[in-house]
């Protein structure tokens, strides 16, 4: 793709086809460390999901930190 006036450029019409792209597509630019991606709403949607997805569950860190602090203070008291 080569940008032309104003910062246009054009998607190769085999792209377009490919992801299902037609006139009126929204699509998002995102500027990362690796480069720009370029997505539709539904795709960066997908990526946040599984990106959350793959992290650590921070209620799951929460109840274990809840569980050794009460665990702590029980011995604390003599229970």
């Amino acid at each position: 793709m080569t940008m032309g006036d104003r910062g246009r450029v054009v998607i190769p019409a085999e792209l377009r086809q490919r992801e299902g792209w037609t006139q009126g597509t929204t699509l998002l630019l995102i500027d990362t460390d690796e480069g720009v991606l370029l997505l539709t709403r539904d795709q960066l949607r997908d990526r946040i999901q599984r990106d959350l997805a793959g992290g650590p569950s921070l209620v799951d860190e929460l109840i274990a930190e809840r569980g050794a602090a009460a665990a702590e203070e029980d011995r604390e008291s003599g229970y």
